[in-house]
């Protein structure tokens, strides 16, 4: 008899005890949880993934170089194929056949004039490659900054919350603010990271096609100098 009571007892404290519940929150759910500077962030990455995806796509263009183009540019040079050279160059849409074509429309002037135009061509080129990194690199800084302060925002609601409760503090009067804090934080940071990484990729590969370019004006202007070494050697 007693053992039948407690068994009862036992299935009635199961059956009234509530089962407590898994929550799970999918990344919407937990960007809406940031409050509106979620929305600025987005806005930045959105920019972030945009300028990338551009720049990368130009400066792999601008990185390919023909292996026989500078031979090519040689031999019409030697032979004093000048239009068919500059016909040669209009061919590709890299830097390194712009700053060749310009050299070629110097051609009958004092060699410094044409290292001159070349290097100026050469400096275009570049501020080209890099337009658009400098908002990049603001991304990288700013958006960390636009986090923290959802941070501070997030502290403040939680604060006044807990401060207009009185006696009743419930910590459901500070999760809403909470939340804000932490997940603008994340977010910043996220964003804020990746806009980091992508600058300093692009950065390293404009640096390669800034190389490629400097080689390509060293070997154009020595193309430049050997008819004239030749003739000093007769």
């Amino acid at each position: 008899m007693l053992f039948s009571l407690l068994q009862a007892d036992i299935t009635d404290i199961a059956t009234a005890t509530p089962v407590p519940q898994e929550m799970s929150y999918s990344l919407i759910d937990m960007a809406t949880k940031g409050g509106w500077l979620m929305l600025v962030l987005l806005a930045l990455s959105v920019i972030a993934i945009y300028i990338f995806g551009k720049k990368i796509w130009i400066i792999n263009r601008a990185a390919k170089v023909d292996t026989r183009f500078l031979d090519d540019i040689r031999d019409y040079i030697h032979d004093g194929k000048i239009k068919s050279a500059t016909a040669l160059c209009a061919k590709f849409d890299t830097p390194v056949a712009r700053l060749v074509e310009k050299g070629l429309e110097r051609i009958g002037r004092p060699l410094s004039d044409i290292q001159s135009a070349v290097e100026n061509t050469g400096n275009l080129e570049v501020a080209r490659l890099e337009k658009g990194l400098p908002f990049l690199a603001t991304i990288a800084g700013g958006a960390p900054m636009i986090g923290f302060l959802g941070t501070v925002a997030g502290m403040i609601r939680a604060f006044f919350n807990m401060a207009n409760a009185g006696n009743n503090i419930d910590i459901t009067l500070l999760s809403g603010g909470i939340y804000e804090a932490m997940i603008t934080t994340v977010g910043g940071l996220i964003v804020g990271i990746l806009a980091y990484f992508g600058y300093n990729y692009l950065t390293s590969r404009i640096s390669d096609v800034v190389f490629n370019m400097e080689n390509a004006t060293i070997a154009f202007m020595d193309v430049l100098n050997e008819p004239a070494e030749a003739k000093k050697a007769e």
